[in-house]
């Protein structure tokens, strides 16, 4: 694994639009922090006027955007290279200067909920900043003292902390070394297990390096779940001391949906999929002439001769293709990311695993990923893209207030990308073993990784909420129990759960992140069904789409969906979703029959 500096320059991203040097970056904060001082003592005690709120919020509106460009900076640099002991250091300023500046600025949420409900109620209406309002009231009854929150406000870096933890141990600590297979000894990383590994055709070398992987995972399984449980624990007093009935409940609101769309989720897709994806594991199993199918077998390609190295300008091609569909200014931003450096393509030592985009709102997007040359990856940058796409056009046409969308929607952009990438695949050849390949891949990389993967997460988080509002601590033991219950519950007796499997639980960021792996599922619904009316409507739903992404943040995800004529109320889109995922399957074994007569 190469060291940052011995990387290719051109294949990192550029992150000068946000600051030219550290040095910059430094001199920018220590004005902020003033700024955020003049700004409390300016308004602190007189917001209780209209024409004052809303010039407050004007100026808090500026702030805002300097925070979040600050904020891009120190995370993203450092998610480069962990080892780098000055990212680490800036990221760290960052970090204990936002609880600080956070403290001195909730007096504003604290003064304003104060106010007459049938205030705030009219400014919900009347006002530029009306969503800020409406959340407002909905969050008055939930709001606690202005000191309490103003301390809490104070205390946001080491509520951070046990994820800063989690990735410590999981990029710095935890060392793989080499794992044997074929007599030779073959090196192993987090970033090569997931990107490479864990999908290669050789079925000796992807079940010893499985072995190896899980090995390693539990030596750390104490550290890693009690660190987990500091976050879940944490959740549990802020839900109890704001009045939630339970911890789901008060993670929810952030998101504005109710428990019937997210308990929806999770029981259909267990319910139903799972019929559906048994027999997509045993057609890989038959494909790749496997005496059993394990659980370190289920990413496996479905036939490997037709998996082709795609190089980074390659890929460009394929994402020019497939996404041309939504317009030249969308397309635009996809040149930028590849011209001007807005993709972070290489493998380093201490980077960030997985795949990521942020979007800073007064610069370009940034996207992370580390690329492996395999198909796979042209649907993950498809995936990040859409996301950069989202909040592009958000950020253009949105205030700071308004811009992120709920987290129950934020995966719509990025799954529909991958639809698309997959449509455009779909209409390039009629050739059978092609066309089996191109359904494989949207399978194995959409609809297992965000149906089936996030899916089993958000199984598995919600047992684990249940528990602890019944006042349990979580261990090692307990995290281990719930995992492979859920894997078992989902794979039945079609697939063997090895020894390892129910580790899983260590390896995703998202559990830190609130209620949000079963999002993936619920914006791949809506992706789902929009790419289909794309396919069926063209230019009609394209500008429909457009003006959603558009829109960011400035309804509720329910209502964002209507726009496109999707019903999140019902149970309709998610199972047309998942009749959708059986017709797949059902022409992939179609197909495989047809080839295997040839």
């Amino acid at each position: 694994m190469l060291k940052r500096n011995e990387v290719n320059i051109e294949e990192t991203w550029d992150l000068s639009p946000l600051f030219e040097s550290d040095a910059a970056f430094y001199a920018t904060l220590d004005k902020v922090i003033d700024e955020v001082k003049a700004f409390n003592q300016q308004y602190v005690g007189r917001l209780n006027q209209t024409n004052v709120i809303e010039q407050a919020l004007k100026d808090l509106e500026q702030l805002y955007i300097q925070l979040n460009t600050l904020s891009n900076y120190a995370s993203l640099n450092f998610s480069t290279d962990q080892t780098n002991a000055e990212a680490g250091k800036l990221y760290s300023k960052f970090s204990s200067s936002y609880g600080q500046m956070s403290s001195q600025l909730s007096f504003v949420n604290s003064e304003i909920s104060q106010l007459d409900e049938a205030i705030l109620k009219e400014l919900s209406t009347t006002s530029q900043y009306q969503r800020y309002f409406a959340k407002l009231l909905e969050q008055k009854p939930y709001q606690l003292h202005p000191e309490v929150e103003k301390t809490l406000a104070a205390f946001s870096p080491v509520f951070g902390g046990p994820y800063q933890l989690y990735d410590t141990t999981k990029m710095l600590d935890i060392d793989f070394g080499t794992f044997e297979a074929h007599g030779k000894q073959i090196p192993m990383s987090y970033v090569s297990f997931e990107g490479e590994l864990e999908v290669d055709g050789d079925t000796e070398v992807r079940r010893n390096a499985f072995r190896k992987f899980s090995d390693t995972l539990k030596q750390y399984e104490n550290t890693t779940a009690k660190t987990y449980d500091l976050i879940i624990q944490q959740e549990k007093i802020e839900s109890d001391l704001r009045g939630y009935d339970s911890v789901i409940d008060f993670l929810l609101h952030e998101q504005e949906v109710s428990q019937d769309l997210y308990h929806r989720q999770i029981d259909l897709i267990t319910k139903e999929l799972a019929p559906h994806m048994r027999r997509y594991a045993k057609l890989l199993q038959r494909t790749n002439g496997l005496e059993e199918m394990r659980f370190e077998d289920l990413k496996i390609s479905i036939d490997e001769t037709y998996e082709p190295d795609i190089s980074i300008e390659g890929s460009r091609e394929y994402i020019k293709h497939a996404l041309s569909v939504l317009g030249d200014d969308y397309m635009q931003l996809v040149n930028d990311a590849y011209d001007k450096r807005y993709i972070d393509f290489v493998q380093n030592e201490g980077k960030s695993t997985g795949a990521f985009c942020a979007s800073p709102y007064a610069t370009n997007p940034y996207i992370l990923i580390s690329w492996t040359a395999k198909m796979t990856e042209v649907f993950v940058l498809a995936h990040e893209l859409g996301h950069a796409g989202h909040f592009n056009l958000a950020n253009q046409h949105q205030s700071i207030y308004d811009a992120d969308c709920s987290m129950y929607f934020v995966e719509a952009p990025s799954t529909m990308n991958e639809m698309l990438m997959a449509n455009y695949l779909l209409k390039s050849s009629n050739d059978p073993k092609f066309k089996r390949w191109v359904i494989a891949s949207i399978i194995s990389r959409t609809y297992y990784h965000n149906m089936v993967t996030h899916l089993l997460e958000a199984a598995f988080q919600r047992e684990v909420y249940r528990l602890v509002d019944q006042g349990e601590s979580m261990t090692a033991e307990t995290l281990n129990e719930i995992k492979r219950k859920v894997i078992e519950d989902f794979w039945g007796e079609d697939i063997v759960i090895t020894e390892g499997a129910e580790l899983t639980w260590m390896r995703q960021p998202h559990y830190y992140m609130g209620l949000y792996p079963y999002t993936y599922s619920a914006g791949l619904t809506i992706a789902t069904l929009m790419s289909k009316r794309i396919l069926n409507e063209g230019q009609t739903a394209v500008n429909e789409w457009l003006e959603v992404m558009k829109a960011g943040g400035s309804k509720k995800p329910v209502e964002l969906a209507a726009m496109v004529g999707i019903d999140l109320t019902t149970d309709a889109p998610l199972k047309e979703t998942i009749a959708y995922i059986g017709e797949l399957i059902d022409e992939l074994e179609k197909l495989t029959d047809e080839i295997e007569q040839q």
